[in-house]
């Protein structure tokens, strides 16, 4: 998994982030959508067959616990470093919010697809062995 850093544009009134959806993203955005997290708490908890999501953190800082069949590790995003990272198909996902009242962004390769779900970790440790 790799972070991919943002421009950031300061004044004293704020930090302005872009994103331009033909350049900022490694895919074309179908969806976006927002969690917001309490501190300590697991959001995630599955991976997906076919769907790639982009992950970047709004507001505090998420860890972003991963396994493919390749690598398994975690990073921490944290909003004023200005990365986001890739979520490939296949990757099993568990996302810890880190500070209280956190926000993470979410885009999205496909539109909402409920059989495109994981929602067993055993079922994915199965599907990705297969894929050996």
């Amino acid at each position: 998994m790799n972070k991919i850093k943002f421009k950031g544009f300061k004044k004293k009134s704020g930090t302005l982030v872009a994103f331009s959806l033909k350049k900022s993203f490694p895919f074309k955005v179908k969806r976006i959508f927002i969690i917001n997290g309490k501190k300590n708490f697991i959001r995630g908890d599955h991976a997906h067959k076919r769907c790639s999501q982009f992950l970047f953190p709004v507001l505090g800082r998420i860890k972003i616990e991963y396994v493919s069949k390749n690598k398994k590790g975690s990073i921490i995003l944290d909003h004023s470093k200005r990365e986001g990272c890739l979520l490939k198909p296949l990757t099993w996902c568990k996302i810890k919010f880190l500070t209280q009242n956190a926000i993470l962004l979410v885009a999205c390769d496909m539109e909402y697809e409920f059989s495109d779900y994981i929602e067993k970790y055993t079922d994915f440790l199965k599907i990705i062995k297969k894929k050996k």
